[in-house]
């Protein structure tokens, strides 16, 4: 049975230097890769001074769409690798994609739709 949202986005939130292990634990569980953005934290574990000085502290956002039927273990795997489960190490949360367009390198040639080329 096929839903709207047959597509999930995986938001996973983590300290600098932590995207590249969640980018491999996701491949193993089944995502095909993912966007890394890198951005500011604000939460509690965040407020750390140096000689009086507040630092910003640095993150990566690991952005991950995977089949909603990969999630679980996708999302099982993104956790054990960044160490969710200990404060301070990040979050992960899921969102339901209803569209996505560009991912037609899921597709083999014969299989998915014709891609229109650029006139030479």
């Amino acid at each position: 049975m096929s839903s709207e949202y047959d597509n999930e986005l995986i938001v996973t939130i983590v300290k600098r230097g932590w995207s590249e292990p969640v980018i491999a634990a996701a491949r193993r569980a089944g995502a095909e890769g993912g966007t890394i953005l890198l951005g500011r934290g604000t939460g509690i574990h965040e407020m750390k001074t140096l000689l009086g000085i507040a630092i910003e502290p640095e993150k990566e956002i690991v952005l991950t769409i995977v089949a909603a039927s990969r999630t679980d273990p996708v999302l099982d795997a993104i956790v054990t690798a960044a160490e969710l489960d200990r404060p301070g190490m990040g979050l992960a949360f899921v969102i339901p994609v209803r569209r996505v367009a560009g991912r037609v390198h899921m597709f083999r040639k014969d299989e998915g739709p014709e891609v229109p080329r650029a006139p030479v």
